[in-house]
């Protein structure tokens, strides 16, 4: 038998939003956002807000003795209402759930029973088949690098939003794959965005404190080119501002960059299809920073400066001796062996 599809978090959204409701849900995974959107949409269109008095009910793995407890909580009869919801958070810190087979092979139709299982996933086979033919198993992933500029415009898209190439890799490089504070930015930017349909730089920077004009991306910008006046000028507002600027998010910034490159100069077909194949990358825009940085740093160049960057982060982290003692003395170091 063939194995069944995971649904997309959109399409169990979009039923959920429908008024469509399964008997019982497994919600589990890296990425808590994901699990967190799902619950709370169940939440919100389940039950009227009359209802949820008597018919929500809420516990949390750490307070839960045995799974029966569960399953007795799922066996209670809504009053005066179509259906009551459970939903058990964290309930990877609770009692494990073998036990839940049982009630899924027969689960009562008037309860809608929400399972928060994250930082990791159920391994029985068994009850996920089971919960899996009378419900939804959904697995949470932490999103790849790659997604994540797609993932804001699907977010904004609904609001007739665009959003800037620049502005969205601000956000990236400044918050990276935590979902939650993103969503938080990007619902600031929303409402911020008044008489216009577009998400820009500036609009970036006077609302989430990133600076349009000195950031990771633009340092990138002024490696590839070799501007050496720009590359300093970043490099002392980093100093000036670490908090907002951390150097393991430069490094980071860094080494996917000339990885990226390195994987761009070793590729036959350089083509703009290939390389967004080749580097995964989700806009073409992206790709013309390949095309300038491989003028610029050849492939020897490259593995030079990767094995600089991992040399810096054993040092950022006390694995290494160096004559500079600060991460601001360290970015400057680096950046002067990249460019020269």
């Amino acid at each position: 038998m063939a194995k069944k599809e995971q649904l997309s978090y959109t399409q169990i959204l979009s039923d959920i939003r429908k008024g469509t409701f399964k008997p019982i849900y497994l919600f589990m995974g890296e990425e808590p956002y994901f699990i967190d959107l799902l619950t709370n949409e169940i939440v919100e269109h389940a039950l009227t807000e009359e209802e949820r008095g008597f018919n929500q009910t809420t516990a949390y793995g750490a307070d839960i003795s045995s799974c029966t407890s569960i399953i007795n909580m799922a066996k209670r009869y809504p009053m005066m209402a179509a259906r009551q919801v459970v939903v058990v958070k964290e309930a990877q810190q609770g009692p494990p759930l073998d036990e839940l087979i049982y009630y899924a092979q027969k689960p009562l139709t008037s309860t809608v029973l929400v399972i928060n299982y994250k930082n990791g996933t159920l391994k029985s086979k068994e009850l996920l088949t089971a919960i899996d033919k009378v419900g939804i198993v959904f697995e949470s992933k932490k999103l790849y690098d790659n997604r994540i500029h797609e993932f804001i415009t699907n977010y904004i898209a609904p609001k007739a939003l665009v959003i800037e190439n620049k502005a969205a890799q601000m956000l990236i490089d400044s918050i990276g794959s935590d979902l939650s504070r993103l969503t938080t930015e990007l619902d600031k930017l929303i409402v911020g965005t008044v008489d216009t349909n577009r998400i820009t730089a500036l609009q970036v920077e006077q609302n989430v404190g990133i600076s349009k004009d000195f950031n990771n991306f633009e340092l990138i910008d002024a490696i590839i080119s070799r501007n050496i006046y720009k590359i300093n000028q970043i490099q002392q507002y980093f100093e000036k501002n670490p908090k907002a600027n951390p150097f393991v998010l430069t490094l980071n910034q860094l080494f996917t960059y000339f990885s990226n490159l390195l994987l761009f100069h070793f590729s036959k077909d350089k083509s703009e299809s290939a390389i967004m194949n080749e580097l995964k990358l989700k806009k073409t825009f992206a790709t013309k920073r390949y095309y300038a940085g491989a003028k610029t740093y050849n492939a020897y160049k490259c593995i030079d400066i990767i094995a600089w960057l991992r040399k810096y982060d054993r040092q950022s982290k006390g694995g290494e001796g160096t004559l500079s003692t600060t991460d601001s003395e360290r970015l400057k170091e680096l950046l002067y062996k990249i460019t020269h």
